[in-house]
């Protein structure tokens, strides 16, 4: 919280801010709350878990090159009731199920590319009907997901970041869905999962000066992104960036969390958005989850410390830890 904010609930249950300091000295009242932006002044605001988590948790199988967004077309009530769960259990933040949608990976499973697009937008209708369902007063918001494009050729690159892709080409490869999503009336577009230098620079360049905000999130090893690259110098591009409104990291080691949370945050000057994976590895032969759980939400406390405004999780973290993330925040 700012100094001179104290957040506060109406009897409706609506969030607002006590700001003597603001608007004056003895001054009381009720600030609205109207963009995930301002709620960030606020305090933190916790985000959604992994979305394809809770579809396989639900009996989905995901095994396809689409991934969660074969949904979007076979089955989108299934995404709708996770969005719901996630919604129940306290996350103020829904992401779309377009993380790994793409008109061409859509095309290529035999969808025209007209109905590609309007897949995409419906996945921000799907989210956005889930947050009609919740009448309590409290603000949603809905995230739309920008993968990288390594996650749309299903073959593991978003965890190298070895594309062979030139800035230019990886901006015109992201505009549609940028474009598709923007239009479709997100609040904020998550940037997330993005592995390299060259694919950060490739989005920063097509969404400033657009309007539309924005959070970035890389995906790092220790203190590198995938690809090697100091995760310092990918914060700091994005530091005089307007649209973004929130830098950080997720589908990390939980263990690598709080040092990332300060780099970003003394990197770029803005808040952090930070969500990991639950700490199992993924073995690509067996197609299998291996080893402990490691997320914890004790650790929360020490990530907003750090400069976290945005918390919540990625890959195998599910509404149980979302819940004890926001009985932590409050």
């Amino acid at each position: 919280m700012e100094p001179g904010l104290t957040q506060f609930s109406d009897r409706e249950g609506a969030t607002g801010v006590h700001a003597d300091d603001v608007c004056g000295p003895g001054w009381v009242g009720f600030l609205v709350i109207a963009t995930l932006a301002e709620a960030l002044r606020a305090g933190p605001v916790v985000l959604d878990g992994g979305l394809a988590t809770e579809l396989e948790s639900l009996g989905h199988n995901l095994d396809s090159a689409l991934w969660s967004a074969r949904l979007l077309h076979d089955d989108p009530d299934a995404i709708v009731e996770a969005h719901l769960a996630y919604f129940a259990a306290g996350a103020q933040v829904a992401t779309t199920a377009s993380y790994q949608a793409s008109i061409g990976g859509f095309t290529q499973a035999g969808i025209s590319q007209a109905e590609a697009a309007q897949l995409i937008r419906r996945s921000v209708r799907l989210a956005e009907q889930a947050r009609a369902s919740f009448e309590d007063g409290n603000e949603r918001w809905i995230a739309g997901s920008i993968g990288p494009y390594g996650a749309a050729l299903a073959d593991g690159s978003e965890y190298r970041g070895d594309y062979d892709r030139t800035v230019e080409e990886l901006r015109s490869w992201h505009r549609p869905r940028i474009e598709l999503l923007a239009e479709a009336g997100v609040d904020i577009l998550a940037l997330e999962t993005i592995p390299c230098l060259a694919e950060v620079e490739a989005l920063l360049y097509e969404i400033d000066g657009n309007g539309q905000p924005c959070w970035l999130s890389i995906t790092c090893a220790a203190d590198r992104t995938r690809a090697g690259e100091p995760a310092a110098e990918a914060f700091a591009l994005a530091s005089d960036v307007e649209e973004i409104v929130a830098v950080g990291v997720n589908c990390i080691d939980p263990a690598d969390a709080y040092a990332l949370v300060r780099i970003a945050s003394e990197s770029s000057g803005k808040p952090v958005v930070v969500y990991p994976n639950s700490g199992e590895r993924w073995d690509a032969s067996a197609r299998a989850w291996i080893g402990p759980a490691t997320f914890q939400t004790r650790d929360v406390a020490s990530w907003i410390s750090g400069g976290a405004r945005l918390v919540g999780g990625c890959c195998r973290v599910g509404p149980t830890e979302i819940r004890t993330v926001r009985d932590l925040v409050g």
